[in-house]
């Protein structure tokens, strides 16, 4: 603005210096007033690049939403679809860590139900009492899967496992070592595993497989399920919550190159002079590309 007034001072200065050489005062107040209104106006138009509108920077647009989806379009001055990325980021980001929570929550309570009622000794000595009635080939006595002391040997077990299930559909997994992942998930997938709840019953006891399953069994395979059902909403959130950084980026990009590209801006400052009185209005022209 201080330009401006200072820009307009000085050619007002310099119109005057130029009008008073050009015309000569007689002194006769008539005629000099006839004279000046015969005085054609001009019209002089001043550009002022230093007030022209700047083009937009799509790469800081674009950086400005990679950081917090919905900046760049507040930096584009759009200001409801800033508001609505912004949402989605806080929706998304609320929703994931409730979810997670929830997911490990219900992790630790269907592990604790497990540890409580689910025995790798149950499971081992129903295995051994039964191991040449699914595969007659197998001999349990080559297998030191049980010490004195009532241990298990995990190994010896999961060479036992493996050698019922050469040519069967019964022993179709290992069991893991305890506290994997993999473990918690087998004991209640597979009904390979049901003998080592603690209402199935013993190793006498007749299981044809998959059937009956132990309601220990099939309310612990729920809970388990459920712990994957929270855990899947907080996977799904976090996709949505890329996803809105990703076209928040593209959005503010594709926007301000559009911005650029349809409007030319420029302002100029008009200048109308009739004799010694000089009027100057700024001007803004838009230029609208379609």
């Amino acid at each position: 603005m201080k330009k401006i007034i200072f820009l307009i001072a000085l050619t007002t200065i310099l119109n005057a210096q130029s009008i008073h050489d050009k015309f000569k005062f007689s002194g006769i107040l008539s005629y000099d007033v006839r004279k000046m209104i015969d005085m054609p106006i001009t019209k002089n138009t001043i550009i002022l690049p230093d007030e022209v509108p700047q083009k937009r920077s799509v790469l800081l647009a674009g950086t400005f939403s990679a950081i917090l989806p919905g900046a760049g379009q507040f930096y584009n001055k759009e200001y409801i679809k800033a508001a609505i990325f912004l949402g989605v980021e806080a929706a998304t980001i609320i929703v994931s860590v409730i979810y997670n929570k929830k997911g490990d929550n219900q992790t630790a309570f269907f592990q604790g139900f497990a540890d409580q009622h689910w025995s790798v000794l149950r499971y081992a000595k129903w295995t051994i009492a039964n191991a040449s009635k699914i595969n007659s080939s197998v001999d349990p006595s080559q297998f030191h899967v049980i010490d004195q002391n009532g241990n298990v040997n995990w190994s010896e077990l999961n060479n036992l496992e493996t050698a019922i299930g050469m040519g069967t559909n019964y022993y179709s997994h290992k069991l893991p070592a305890y506290g994997d992942q993999q473990y918690y998930e087998l004991i209640g997938k597979y009904p390979q595993f049901v003998s080592g709840w603690d209402d199935f019953g013993n190793e006498n006891t007749a299981f044809t497989y998959g059937d009956p399953l132990t309601n220990n069994f099939i309310y612990y395979s729920g809970e388990r399920g459920l712990a994957n059902d929270f855990y899947n909403v907080a996977s799904k959130a976090v996709i949505v919550l890329i996803a809105n950084h990703v076209i928040s980026i593209f959005e503010a990009m594709l926007s301000t190159a559009s911005y650029n590209k349809r409007i030319e801006a420029n302002v100029t400052l008009e200048k109308q002079q009739f004799g010694f009185y000089a009027s100057y209005s700024p001007v803004l022209h838009i230029k609208f590309n379609f």
